[in-house]
Parts: C-alpha cells; sequence; structure tokens
C-alpha cells in the first residue's frame, strides 16, 4: 500500500503517483515514466495523465481537511498540448470550494518544464463517515 498524502488511494498506488507537497489549497504530484502506461508511440498515454490530473485535483479540494472528505469527481476536463516520454509533475490548485461543489485547475510538465496539458476539474467534498 502506498500513501496520497496520508490517504490511500489504489488508483494513485497503481500509477505510482507520487505526492511531493500539498496545501493552502494547491498541490503537486509526480508520475514516474513507466511503460505500461506508454501510448504505441512511447510516449506517456492520455489515460495516465488524466489519472494524474483526477488525483492531483481532488488532493487540492480537499487539502483544508483531508481527513474529514472524501471526493467525488463531477467533470474532468483535460487539453493535451504536447507529447512527453518521461516524468510528469503536476501543479494544480483549487479555486473555489463551495457548499457543495468544489472547483480546481492544473498544468501537467515534462521534466525540462514544458507545458504537456491542462485540466480543470469540478469535484464534490464527501464527508468520511467512520468504519
Amino acid at each position: 500500500m502506498s500513501l496520497l498524502f496520508g490517504i490511500d488511494i489504489p488508483l494513485a498506488s497503481a500509477f505510482g503517483i507520487e505526492g511531493l507537497s500539498v496545501g493552502n489549497d494547491e498541490a503537486r504530484l509526480r508520475l514516474p515514466c513507466d511503460p505500461r502506461f506508454a501510448n504505441s508511440r512511447g510516449d506517456v498515454s492520455g489515460g495516465a495523465i488524466g489519472v494524474l490530473f483526477d488525483c492531483g485535483l481532488a488532493a487540492t479540494v480537499r487539502s483544508h481537511a483531508p481527513d474529514r472528505f472524501g471526493v467525488v469527481t463531477v467533470d474532468l476536463s483535460c487539453h493535451f498540448i504536447a507529447s512527453c516520454a518521461g516524468d510528469v509533475t503536476l501543479t494544480a490548485r483549487c479555486d473555489r470550494r463551495g457548499r457543495t461543489l468544489s472547483f480546481a485547475r492544473g498544468e501537467a510538465r515534462d521534466e525540462h518544464g514544458k507545458l504537456i496539458a491542462t485540466a480543470t476539474g469540478v469535484f464534490i467534498l464527501a464527508p468520511r463517515t467512520s468504519q
């Protein structure tokens, strides 16, 4: 089991996503290059980058109280700009946390800082229930 910012997220673990920093409505995550997540050209697949965005944007909207909330993705829109054959770093920000919906955006960059994708997302904060 691998934890992302102290939370067990099996999908993030399966992709090897690493949490670099979280707090103050921002998060940074890293998707290490892995040939299992490559497309037919050997570049990081859009699906893998989408998983990174989903995990990273969700982390920002619950960054104020990660132990109190889970997150439900309502909408995630990714825009792919350039290909990438190495590690991907995501910087994400929560733009607004409302009573029901929270809004976030992010940028994914390659190892050299080149912008490869952007995304926006809408999320519901779901209070965790004790088990």
